[in-house]
C-alpha cells in the first residue's frame, strides 16, 4: 500500500479538467517539490502499525521536506520469501521490519546497517532492553526496535462465559498439571465447549467430532502457545548454544498437554484447521465461537474492532513452573545497499525517537520499543477501558525468549511439518516430537 495514493477516478479525472490556471500553478509547484525529495521506502507487514506510520512519516517529512517515505505493506505470509527474493536481487526496500529469527542471517551477509555505530548511544539508552538484546549479534545492533510485545495473556468472551455460570474470576488464575493432580484448565474448558447439539463438553452426550463452540485455541501456535507452555512447564525451547531442546521430559510432557486439549478432550479446534489457517482461532473468538484466547498485545486492535462482544484479559494459565511467557519484539533494519544511505538514516533516527514512535502508542496499534513512547499505548487502551496489565504481570515470574540464531528459518521449516503431524495426532507425540528436534539440530550442520 503506497503512501498518499494518488489515484484517481475517470469522473473526477474528467472534473479535472475545470481547474483553473492558478490551481495549475501550484499543482505543477507541489510536483516540482515532490521531485527534488528523495523517496524513502519503508516496509512491513501489520497494518495497523502501518496507518501509525503515515501519520509519523507526515509529521516526519514537514521538518524534512527533502524526504519523502513511502510505506509498503507486504502481508506475513509473503513477507520474508519477498525480502529475501528482494535482498538477493539488490531491489530491497530502505527501511525494512525483521524479527528475531530472520534478521541474523541478513546481519552475517553484510546487508543491514550497524545501526550501533549509526546511532548516538543516547537514543539507544532510550530503547526496550529486552528488544536491544534480541537484536544484537556480536556486540552490534542490527535493527532500530520498533516493537515490545509484552508477555501472553488470555483474552474472554464474557457472555460466553455467563452462559457457563462461570465469571471472569474463575478463568484469571487457571492451572494446568500434565499429571492432572493441579489441573484446573481442563474443567473450566469441557464447560464452556459445546457440541452442535448443545452439549458441553463434561457431559456424557458430548460428540468431540462436531462443535459449535470452542472452549480455547490449543494448537501449535509458537509464539501465543508453544513457548509459554514449554516455560510453564519447566523446559526450553532453546539451550544457551541454540541448540534447540525442547524434546525434554518436560518438553514432551508440555507438547502432550496440548495437544490432548484438541485431540483427547476436544476443548479447541482441531488441527486441520489451525495447521494451515492462523487467524482461525481469532476468527473464532471475534465470531463468538470461541471462550478463551490465548494471544498478545498485537491482537489488541483486531479484537478491540472486532468483537460485538463483552470481553476482557485475564492472566496467561499457570504451568509446574508458574507462569511464563515468551516475549518478542521487531526492529527496523536499514539496508546496507540504499541508494541515498544519508536519508535512509534519518528515516531510522525518527523511527527510534520518541516523536516518530508516539504515533504506535497513541493509535493502541502494538506496544513501542521506544521507552518514551510506551506510556501513550498504555493511555489509549485505559481510555477504553481495556486492563492490559495481565500482558505485563506476567513478566514477573520469568520470561521465554523468541527463537534465535542466524538457522532459525532453515529450523523451522525442518520441525513445522513433523509439529503439524504430532497436533493432527497422526504421530505418536514423544517420538514426533524429537524427531522435531533432531531435524531442526541438523540444519545447524548444514
Amino acid at each position: 500500500m503506497a503512501k498518499r495514493s494518488t489515484i484517481i477516478a475517470a469522473g473526477a479525472a474528467a472534473a479535472l479538467l475545470v481547474i483553473t490556471g492558478a490551481v495549475a500553478a501550484l499543482n505543477f509547484s507541489e510536483s516540482e517539490s515532490s521531485r527534488d525529495a528523495t523517496t524513502v521506502t519503508v516496509r512491513l507487514w501489520d497494518e495497523q502499525v502501518a496507518a501509525a506510520y503515515e501519520k509519523s512519516f507526515a509529521d516526519f517529512e514537514q521538518g524534512n521536506p527533502d524526504i519523502h517515505v513511502d510505506v509498503e505493506i507486504v502481508p506475513w505470509g509473503d513477507y520474508f520469501e519477498k525480502l529475501r527474493t528482494d535482498v538477493a536481487g539488490e531491489g530491497a526496500p530502505d527501511v525494512f521490519w525483521v524479527d528475531g529469527g530472520s534478521y541474523p542471517a541478513y546481519a552475517d551477509a553484510g546487508a543491514l546497517l550497524d545501526i550501533t555505530t549509526a546511532t548516538s548511544a543516547d537514543a539507544q539508552a532510550g530503547w526496550d532492553p529486552a528488544v536491544v538484546a534480541q537484536y544484537t549479534r556480536d556486540d552490534t545492533l542490527w535493527g532500530v526496535p520498533q516493537l515490545a510485545d509484552p508477555g501472553i495473556a488470555v483474552y474472554y468472551n464474557a457472555d460466553l462465559l455467563r452462559d457457563a455460570g462461570l465469571t471472569p474470576e474463575d478463568v484469571s488464575a487457571l492451572t494446568w498439571d500434565p499429571t492432572g493432580e493441579n489441573d484446573t484448565l481442563i474443567a473450566v474448558l469441557q464447560k464452556l465447549t459445546k457440541d452442535y447439539n448443545g452439549n458441553t463438553a463434561d457431559s456424557a452426550e458430548f460428540d468431540g467430532s462436531n462443535l459449535s463452540q470452542y472452549g480455547y485455541n490449543a494448537g501449535y501456535d509458537l509464539q501465543a502457545m508453544v513457548l509459554n507452555y514449554l516455560a510453564s512447564g519447566g523446559a526450553q525451547f532453546q539451550d544457551e548454544s541454540n541448540q534447540y531442546a525442547f524434546a525434554s521430559d518436560a518438553g514432551v510432557a508440555s507438547f502432550q498437554y496440548l495437544v490432548d486439549l484438541m485431540n483427547k478432550w476436544h476443548v479447541s479446534p482441531s488441527a486441520a484447521d489451525t495447521n494451515t489457517n492462523g487467524d482461525f482461532s481469532r476468527e473464532q473468538f471475534l465470531q463468538g465461537k470461541m471462550a478463551l484466547f490465548q494471544s498478545g498485545v498485537y491482537n489488541l486492535v483486531n479484537v478491540s474492532a472486532g468483537a460485538n462482544f463483552d470481553w476482557g484479559v485475564v492472566r496467561l494459565p499457570s504451568g509446574p513452573a508458574g507462569a511464563i511467557s515468551g516475549v518478542d519484539g521487531i526492529a527496523a533494519a536499514g539496508n546496507a545497499a540504499s541508494e541515498h544511505p544519508a536519508q535512509t538514516q534519518r528515516v531510522l533516527d525518527w523511527l527510534g525517537s520518541a516523536a516518530g514512535s508516539e504515533f504506535i502508542g497513541a493509535s493502541g496499534a502494538a506496544a513501542p520499543a521506544v521507552l518514551a513512547a510506551q506510556p501513550a499505548y498504555a493511555q489509549y487502551w485505559a481510555a477504553k477501558t481495556v486492563d492490559i496489565s495481565p500482558f505485563y504481570d506476567v513478566l514477573a515470574a520469568g520470561t521465554a525468549p523468541a527463537p534465535r540464531g542466524a538457522g532459525w528459518p532453515a529450523a523451522e521449516n525442518a520441525m513445522r511439518p513433523l509439529l503439524d503431524e504430532v497436533f493432527l495426532g497422526r504421530t505418536v507425540v514423544d517420538h514426533g516430537v524429537r524427531d522435531a528436534q533432531n531435524a531442526a539440530n541438523a540444519t545447524l550442520t548444514q
